[in-house]
């Protein structure tokens, strides 16, 4: 089987009926589990987390929100070269590479966590490189776009990214699981706080292996990477990848990439973060529009000859201004869902775990252990698995009615249980007895995981109907790239408001977010002369 297609026009039907669809059916099914481990190397850390909280780790609430925040800007930032991938190296290269490059943080972390004793700088630094996972979407979401013909992206896109997006639900299933038992050795830790798993509390005093969280993706990993050398391709048309060059070359340019991008996301981090990993100087605010601009800058204008040609070439993409709309928008529904599925788990344990009482001095104590609290690790996969099941149903639904309807439909809906969650987060917050406010909170959070979902796959409509197949692919992984950021925004807003005792004033701030959405939607796509009528 040759690796390189030199002809491909999907929307030609007689040439998809007869060739397209075997070939781009066969590109996706590899594609979508690559993605899906993904997703669970770069969002593990809300699981993980909550489990060092329930092990002693000697490390602050606060300290550890900071991982979940750390792999959620890597991500995010690496996202950024990942978007001109598949142009300059190919789907094929592209895919089994940085499906590859998984192993890494996977193997690193099954190592950190056999001892509680590991220094809080090496989860850092393992958070940091974990982003590989976070940044491989905006490189699968280009690939595939390419593969298939417009009037089926909404759901072609929406499966890719749906069924990948469960590698956050899979992980927040599977590592509570294979923590129980030792099936790569090891030596056990004993839970100081009760743990828990799909199906049921685990109390103190259980053996536990946490290491296994990490070592359990390599099982996955290895033989996604060979199925992706040897069942994916390369479109080598002037559209797609004019020269993908030899596999090695290839890897060489993408890892040249990789590395300017980690560089700016660890300059954002040592000046955003405090002492000692770095000078807490600057606002979250500053940094990361200082992280972004550095990284495209960078990209720019380190690289040199086709290379940089290439990526002059796709930077085209800023002088649209359907670009910075649709950046936006998907901030909102990609970026809500990513970032509450980082800081879901931890929310949980950190709100309805603890009791929240007046001390001798009359002021809230919310440190002591609440034994009828709900286990995080219970239910704080069903959010997520809510918003990747519903993903494609939002594309298939978009691709009949319009997208923007289908957003704008989505938009109010976000704004309405965010405002509700806030109501029971607060009420919780402040209660000796926050378990009488789970479930309404609960119901909520999952609605609003299921509309950031449907609105996912609607803004993959229209971005697929906007642009031309040119810019199509690298608009979505651009797009992708800044909602990322959500994984970071977050974790870090809800770590500094639960510091401040104020943890319902985080989703006060994305209603206003969400509510600014709905007014861009309606005037780019909606209101009767607008640039494109629900496309």
């Amino acid at each position: 089987m040759t690796t390189n297609i030199d002809k491909w026009d999907v929307e030609d039907k007689s040439f998809w009926e007869s060739t397209g669809n075997s070939i781009a059916t066969r590109n996706l099914w590899i594609s979508i589990p690559s993605l899906l481990c993904g997703f669970a190397v770069w969002l593990y850390w809300g699981i993980i987390t909550v489990q060092m909280l329930n092990l002693g780790f000697p490390f602050s609430q606060a300290e550890l929100f900071t991982l979940s925040a750390i792999a959620g800007l890597s991500g995010a930032t690496l996202r950024i070269p990942s978007t001109f991938f598949i142009r300059i190296a190919g789907g094929r290269n592209t895919i089994f590479f940085t499906t590859a490059l998984l192993m890494l943080p996977a193997a690193g972390v099954g190592y950190a966590l056999k001892s509680a004793d590991t220094p809080l700088w090496l989860f850092q630094l393992l958070a940091l490189l974990s982003g590989f996972g976070g940044g491989n979407f905006a490189s699968s979401m280009s690939n595939i776009s390419f593969f298939f013909p417009k009037r089926v992206q909404g759901t072609s896109l929406g499966l890719n990214a749906g069924l990948g997006n469960f590698g956050v639900t899979t992980m927040q299933i599977l590592i509570p699981l294979v923590m129980t038992v030792g099936i790569f050795g090891g030596e056990a830790m004993v839970l100081v706080n009760s743990s828990g798993t799909l199906v049921g509390k685990i109390p103190a005093g259980t053996e536990t292996y946490i290491h296994n969280a990490g070592l359990i993706w390599l099982v996955f990993l290895i033989p996604l990477a060979f199925l992706g050398w040897f069942g994916m391709n390369n479109i080598a048309t002037d559209a797609v990848t004019p020269k993908p060059g030899n596999p090695i070359a290839a890897m060489v340019k993408i890892s040249m990439l990789l590395l300017i991008a980690l560089a700016t996301a660890s300059m954002g981090l040592y000046l955003l973060l405090p002492p000692p990993l770095g000078i807490g100087l600057l606002s979250k605010w500053i940094v990361l529009p200082l992280v972004i601009a550095s990284t495209l800058l960078l990209l720019r204008y380190l690289t040199r000859g086709e290379l940089q040609a290439n990526l002059k070439r796709q930077f085209k993409i800023f002088d649209n201004k359907h670009t910075w709309a649709m950046t936006v928008i998907y901030t909102m529904t990609f970026g809500s869902f990513i970032g509450f599925s980082a800081a879901f788990p931890l929310a949980i344990k950190v709100i309805f775990g603890f009791t929240h009482v007046a001390g001798p001095d009359g002021i809230l104590v919310h440190d002591v252990a609440n034994p009828n609290g709900p286990s995080a690790l219970m239910y704080a996969w069903i959010g997520p698995f809510v918003g990747a099941l519903i993903r494609p149903v939002g594309g298939w639904v978009s691709d009949r009615v319009g997208g923007a309807k289908v957003t704008q439909v989505v938009s109010i809906v976000m704004i309405a249980s965010a405002l509700g969650v806030a109501y029971y987060m607060a009420a919780a917050y402040r209660s000796a007895t926050p378990e009488d406010f789970f479930w309404p909170f609960f119901i909520l959070f999952v609605v609003l995981f299921a509309a950031t979902g449907v609105g996912n796959g609607s803004t993959f409509r229209t971005i697929a109907m906007v642009f031309n197949q040119e810019q199509a692919g690298p608009v979505l992984g651009w797009t992708s790239a800044v909602a990322a950021y959500g994984a970071f925004i977050i974790p870090k807003v809800f770590g500094e408001q639960i510091k401040l005792t104020t943890p319902e004033y985080a989703l006060y701030g994305f209603a206003v977010f969400y509510g600014v959405c709905v007014l861009i939607n309606w005037w780019f796509y909606l209101r009767p002369n607008a640039y494109v009528k629900n496309p």
